[in-house]
């Protein structure tokens, strides 16, 4: 998009750009280069500095500010005089800067670079996503761990929502991380959302968005997590401490793919896949009132169920040197070993913090412990 006040600048440029193949949009203000960039849609956007009502200060001001569009690289396009403004433009988050009168060369050359520069990001975003994905693993051979392996591999590729289930520590995320990691979504976002983590008053905030001034505190408009998700996953971690008013905003999410900001009467369209997990009895909170049935109904096409630990002790030496190895390697000391009998008092203990407790421990031990751990070192540090 280009913003400027003057059209002979916006047509000229309009005129190079579409010529060499790029689609371009026109603004003759701020406010209407704003608008139209909030609606999405822009990989960059040229502005000129000095303009009636809204300059391109506080224009790159107001983009650098919102989540929709903060990421849209932007170059100002300067006159003699403003070069020094345009210096400061750059230490405020503009792109590059282009003077008039304007030159062809630098103008496709800035255009192309720019461009390169936000595919590139984007890019890194999507592999960072990636990795952290596919690093997640389901460790054991049991067969309760089996089958839940086998449940992912057959729904992954789906777009059936699923609900998680299990105790704390059992690795429910584990198992969103995957199922999106195997999901045609898996270049898209993953958003995990810890429902029990925010306050019951900021919930709606958090999911749908919202808009500037719409409660103390909301200073400037903000993508919900609905929106940050689009195209991809989101993953709503204990579902079951989520208020009964946002479970009803959720479920009309999910009954018509599109969501609204707090503060705001106008409808966004959303494209994400819902996972679900939680730690409570569902059936028991809906019987109290506490958790909408028909949202349970939606969420639950799927149900996966993750096992606590003390159901898959078979699984404890797999777990043990899978988590040495890593935590050996996070910390940067050579890799301990644990004796048999040492497993084996591990395998005998009570593990009511599952998957988390363990790597807890296995971490202790090999802080504290020599460079082969054993029974003894298992009953003083476990």
């Amino acid at each position: 998009m280009v913003i400027d006040d003057e059209r002979a600048i916006r047509n000229a440029i309009k005129e190079i750009l579409e010529f060499e193949g790029y689609e371009l949009s026109l603004a003759e203000n701020g406010a209407l280069g704003l608008k139209a960039a909030q609606s999405g849609g822009f990989d960059l956007i040229y502005s000129d500095i000095k303009m009636p009502e809204m300059d391109g200060l506080e224009l790159l001001s107001a983009l650098k500010n919102r989540d929709e569009t903060a990421d849209i690289p932007v170059v100002m396009i300067s006159g003699h005089a403003d070069v020094k403004t345009a210096v400061e433009a750059l230490k405020s988050g503009a792109y590059d800067f282009i003077e008039k009168p304007l030159d062809l060369n630098r103008l496709l050359v800035t255009t192309k670079n720019a461009l390169e520069s936000k595919s590139l990001r984007q890019e890194t975003k999507q592999l960072r996503r990636k990795v952290t994905c596919r690093t997640a693993q389901m460790i054991g051979e049991s067969p309760l761990v089996t089958r839940v392996r086998e449940i992912i591999d057959k729904v992954a590729p789906t777009e059936a929502r699923v609900m998680i289930t299990g105790s704390n520590g059992t690795g429910k995320e584990v198992v969103a991380r995957l199922l999106h990691a195997g999901s045609s979504r898996a270049d898209k976002p993953l958003v995990e959302v810890n429902c029990a983590a925010i306050p019951s008053e900021l919930i709606e905030s958090e999911l749908f968005g919202h808009m500037k001034g719409s409660f103390t505190g909301a200073v400037k408009d903000r993508a919900g997590k609905f929106e940050q998700a689009d195209g991809g996953t989101l993953f709503l971690d204990e579902i079951g401490d989520m208020s009964l008013a946002a479970q009803t905003k959720v479920l009309r999410a999910l009954q018509e793919n599109e969501i609204t900001r707090v503060g705001s009467d106008k409808t966004i369209k959303v494209n994400v896949r819902v996972l679900a997990a939680t730690n409570k009895n569902l059936a028991e909170e809906i019987a109290a009132g506490r958790f909408r049935e028909d949202l349970f109904h939606r969420l639950n096409v799927i149900p996966i169920h993750v096992p606590d630990l003390d159901e898959r002790k078979e699984d404890i030496p797999l777990l043990v040197n899978y988590f040495a190895e890593q935590i050996c390697d996070e910390q940067r000391i050579a890799v301990k070993t644990f004796e048999p009998q040492a497993v084996k008092a591990l395998q005998d203990k009570h593990w009511p913090g599952n998957i988390r407790e363990l790597r807890n421990v296995v971490e202790r031990l090999i802080i504290l412990a020599g460079p082969q751990i054993t029974k003894e070192d298992v009953e003083l540090y476990a």
